[in-house]
């Protein structure tokens, strides 16, 4: 085993420095930031504590703009993510409908609610997901399965509530199933009179 020798033991030379430069890469140098708290911290030499405050603060860089990333992304409203928010939310919807449809086949009428058609689903199921909104994903709740009404025997409402979460309003989010006219279908898009 070969050790590496330092000519100058009065300082810690530029080989740390470059490691703990190197964790400010997001995610990918965290692990440098971590060997550069540890390198600093348990080294006596000048400049140790300056090694680790650099390792330190390029984890920290990395939280941030993830920390940020996610802010953005699940949480903000009326921001850039918005968009992408809808169609994450429409994709999923649309993949949904063809599960409630294969449940009343399989049984014979359609479920009684999302609940109950996510049960019936093996668990590793990537359908499964798809009975969540991923427009409201905010990390302390719980998640908010899609709007689901059940009317009469033969047809349901599905949708996505949107940010003001009440069925029926302009920022719904509705499946946008292309079917042709003598498919059997059961959703309906807009509400009945009287239901």
């Amino acid at each position: 085993m070969t050790t590496i020798r330092d000519t100058n033991p009065g300082k810690l030379g530029t080989l740390p420095y470059v490691i703990g430069s190197v964790s400010f890469i997001p995610l990918f140098g965290v692990l440098f930031g971590i060997v550069a708290v540890v390198w600093g911290l348990s080294t006596k030499r000048p400049g140790g504590k300056w090694l680790a405050a650099i390792g330190a603060g390029g984890i920290s860089f990395t939280f941030f703009i993830y920390g940020g990333l996610f802010y953005l992304g699940t949480v903000q409203r009326g921001g850039a993510f918005d968009e992408l928010r809808v169609k994450l939310t429409q994709s999923a919807i649309n993949s949904l409908v063809p599960s409630i449809e294969l449940y009343k086949i399989q049984n014979g009428r359609y479920p009684d609610s999302l609940e109950v058609l996510q049960q019936s689903m093996p668990k590793d199921s990537f359908a499964a997901m798809f009975v969540t909104d991923p427009s409201v994903m905010v990390p302390e709740e719980k998640p908010r399965y899609f709007f689901y009404e059940k009317v009469g025997e033969d047809h349901y409402y599905l949708r996505g509530l949107g940010p003001d979460g009440k069925p029926f309003t302009t920022d719904d989010v509705v499946p946008q199933i292309s079917s042709n006219p003598d498919s059997k279908l059961g959703l309906l898009i807009e509400k009945q009179a009287g239901s």
